[in-house]
């Protein structure tokens, strides 16, 4: 294929067997028998709807019939990795016959990855490396030297770069510091909610925060509250070319609560509509002052943002509104956001305070109460699970601070970890600018990131916390029987789509890979306020989720017997 390279299947299977292929008519059945997957005609199908940059799609497989696909040419390794060079030397083309016997007697085809491509008709281009994830060999690559927007694949890097950095066992601890005794029930002097730079602290660890507050004693503070989130620096949002009002794209401080999010509702209301702002948890609702809203007659623009007084003010059309509705907005001011809420909590709970107010000084006095998250581990988990951009950026920029490096700004704290990256996993040419891929100006060569997952596999530390990506039938439901299993980051922005990770197949081959799509032409064009939801995007990254499961069934068929 044209731009392409794959390696030998005689090496192949010498690395994974240590005997060669055999091309005799009994061997290929032996051979072939269960592992060419999901190729047939009418197996190639199923879509998935496009979604907001922070939830990325899943990979699909496209209804189109396979049968007269391209013979598969089997070639040399293009750039293999160090620990493989010296047997891909001894490598030799070989040709893989076109019809290969499956279950029943069925002859079915292996396409090549270039007809894989035209047919998902992408534009733009299609960068793509796979490699045996235990010896590091390249087995197949397509523009893999291509520097693409990686979109949240981003994240699988900040992964490994706080756990490098943090460790697994890392925890974010928010405080409540007292700055004078506490007698007869009243604490003289200030009260401190200190952040730590915790990017899970949500509503009802707030609540239980204010609880142990009431049990060491205290009914009121005489001084002032104070919130702190000096633990990191403050950035107003992640990315300035974004739309104002989408949630994954908040505020970044070292004091947030709930990925620094309010929670906007509406429903109609006799002549007009009745709306609340509210910090929801599982078990708490309390509405907040610092953000509102107001209903506007006007069709467009669908939201307004300004901030007055340091408080959030939307305003949103009302003929965009329907009967009703609910979604989240991003907030701007989280120190203040978080400390109106537990105010609110602590009230509950009968304890007094004044209205929250910044601080810039670094608190200092007792330790009242402290909460502690889950293990950075954990946290990782949940962030690659549900690719949100505001924990990316929190760990990132922590993991910086415990290097000791510049994170005056999201860039430069990138830069830091371009910087560890090249050096830990050869990734020289990463060229990333924040630590969640929500800026598109990041750039990622498949290549570099095939050899990052393998050198991650040897350590053991990344494909644990990825998530299993689900290969699916062609009425877009999870195939739970399907042989080949995927664990992987998703990255996607209006015209981008990526999937990045690991491949186990059949009989516990595991590959890695990076599969980069970007139509950066059809991105270029897209105004600002259609940036949530552009025309076309949806089904161009329809079309890309069913070519990544249309080359991870191909590399299965070929590399996983």
């Amino acid at each position: 294929m044209s731009g392409a390279g794959a390696t030998s299947g005689a090496a192949w299977r010498r690395l994974k067997r240590g005997r060669a292929w055999g091309y005799h008519a009994g061997m290929r059945q032996r051979i072939f028998q269960t592992v060419v997957i999901g190729m047939v005609a009418g197996f190639l199908a199923g879509a998935v709807g496009a979604a907001a940059p922070e939830r990325s799609l899943r990979p699909e497989l496209r209804p189109t019939a396979l049968a007269a696909a391209p013979v598969v040419q089997i070639m040399a390794a293009a750039q293999p990795s160090p620990d493989a060079a010296g047997l891909a030397r001894s490598l030799r083309p070989v040709q893989r016959p076109a019809g290969l016997t499956a279950g029943g007697g069925q002859i079915v085809q292996v396409p090549s990855a270039a007809a894989l491509i035209r047919a998902a008709k992408l534009g733009g281009h299609v960068a793509f490396a796979v490699a045996d994830a235990k010896s590091g060999l390249m087995l197949e690559s397509n523009e893999a030297d291509l520097a693409q927007p990686p979109a949240s694949v981003t994240k699988s890097v900040t992964a490994l770069y706080a756990l490098d950095a943090l460790g697994p066992d890392y925890r974010f601890v928010t405080r409540l510091i007292a700055t004078g005794p506490v007698q007869g029930g009243v604490l003289n002097g200030d009260l401190v909610l200190a952040g730590g730079g915790d990017p899970t602290l949500d509503t009802d660890d707030l609540g239980e925060m204010a609880q142990q507050l009431k049990a060491a004693g205290v009914q009121r503070v005489a001084g002032q509250f104070l919130v702190w989130g000096g633990a990191l620096p403050y950035f107003r949002q992640i990315d300035p070319s974004q739309p104002d009002h989408v949630g994954y794209n908040p505020a970044i401080s070292g004091l947030g609560l709930n990925y620094n999010r309010v929670h906007f509702e509406w429903k109609r209301g006799g002549d007009g509509w009745i709306t609340t702002m509210d910090a929801r948890g599982r078990k708490y609702r309390p509405e907040v002052q610092m953000a509102r809203v107001e209903i506007k007659d006007r069709s467009l623009p669908v939201y307004t943002y300004k901030e007055v007084n340091g408080q959030d003010r939307w305003t949103v059309a009302s003929k965009a509104l329907g009967k009703g509705g609910a979604r989240w907005l991003p907030v701007r001011q989280p120190a203040i956001y978080a400390g109106e809420v537990f105010r609110s909590l602590a009230r509950a709970q009968g304890i007094s305070m004044k209205a929250p107010r910044k601080s810039k000084a670094v608190p200092h006095g007792d330790v009242l109460v402290r909460h502690r998250s889950r293990d950075l581990r954990s946290v990782l988990r949940l962030m690659l699970k549900y690719s949100n951009n505001y924990t990316a950026e929190l760990v990132g920029l922590t993991a910086t601070l415990k290097r000791g490096g510049n994170a005056t700004s999201l860039r430069s704290s990138a830069a830091v970890m371009n910087r560890w990256a090249a050096a830990h996993f050869g990734m020289s040419r990463a060229s990333l600018v924040d630590h969640s891929g929500l800026e598109p100006t990041s750039r990622l060569t498949a290549q570099g990131m095939a050899t990052a997952l393998v050198k991650a596999h040897k350590a053991g530390v990344l494909q644990p916390i990825l998530k299993h990506v689900a290969m699916r039938h062609k009425n877009g439901k999870e195939n739970r029987g399907h042989p080949i299993k995927v664990f992987a980051k998703t990255g996607t922005l209006n015209f981008v789509s990526n999937l990045a990770g690991y491949i186990v197949a059949k009989d516990g081959t595991e590959l890695a890979f990076a599969i980069f799509s970007a139509n950066e032409g059809k991105r270029a064009h897209i105004p600002k306020a259609d940036r949530e939801s552009p025309h076309g995007a949806r089904g161009w990254n329809i079309q890309a989720k069913r070519l990544q499961q249309r080359l991870i069934e191909r590399w299965g068929a070929l590399y996983g017997g």
